[in-house]
């Protein structure tokens, strides 16, 4: 099973190795767009580039500022923070650390979707398969129902990027081999064939359900 796993894997990354386009869109899939955070942050910096410019025409031409002096809105940037109650203050710099860490983290953050890649596609026309979380968590969890006899509400299942956790409640009386139930779920994997491939862990709990 292994080689034949290995196989398909190496089939896999030559057919996208020609098609570098394919690697883009399945990146786009699985990546969450920073679009939105960066238009927010253009067009903030514009509104105030266009602010202070249009205070500098009006200053320069002699006529009363619209909001502020830039010599003033200056003098009192150095000033800081005199001037300004501490609450008011204190609300700024927290509004404004805010911003800053939204911006940082969406700069620095992966930004990776619920979703995985399916590797293993056949046919020339089907190259890339992007499946979310969702839909994983629920043929895992099929697999881990049937492994432990048990029904669907007494098996949970999360799916993150790296790991697969399933949450298993014994019916009472009836004991649930972990060891049949996790190689159910590597089964279930390795027919998926998913990128990157999670690391199954089974917990069955200590409490069980009163059967019907």
């Amino acid at each position: 099973m292994s080689s034949s796993v290995e196989s398909r894997r190496a089939t896999t990354g030559s057919r996208r190795s020609n098609g570098p386009d394919m690697r883009r869109v399945v990146y786009r899939e699985t990546h969450s767009s920073r679009a939105v955070v960066s238009v927010a942050a253009a067009v903030l910096v514009l509104l105030l580039a266009g602010y202070g410019v249009l205070e500098s025409g009006v200053h320069a031409v002699g006529q009363p500022a619209w909001l502020i002096e830039p010599q003033v809105a200056a003098q009192r940037i150095v000033d800081l923070p005199a001037g300004i109650p501490p609450l008011l203050l204190t609300a700024i710099g927290a509004v404004l650390a805010m911003l800053g860490l939204v911006f940082l983290l969406n700069g620095i953050l992966p930004g990776k979707r619920a979703r995985h890649l399916l590797g293993g596609t056949p046919g020339e026309q089907l190259p890339a398969v992007v499946v979310d979380d969702e839909v994983i968590a629920s043929s895992l969890a099929r697999r881990a129902r049937l492994a432990a006899n048990v029904t669907p509400d007494q098996v949970m299942v999360v799916v993150s990027q790296r790991q697969v956790q399933v949450n298993v409640r014994p019916t009472s009386g009836v004991p649930v081999d972990p060891d049949r139930v996790l190689e159910a779920v590597r089964d279930e994997l390795e027919q998926m064939l998913l990128e990157p491939a999670p690391v199954p862990r089974v917990n069955v709990t200590q409490s069980g359900v009163i059967g019907a």
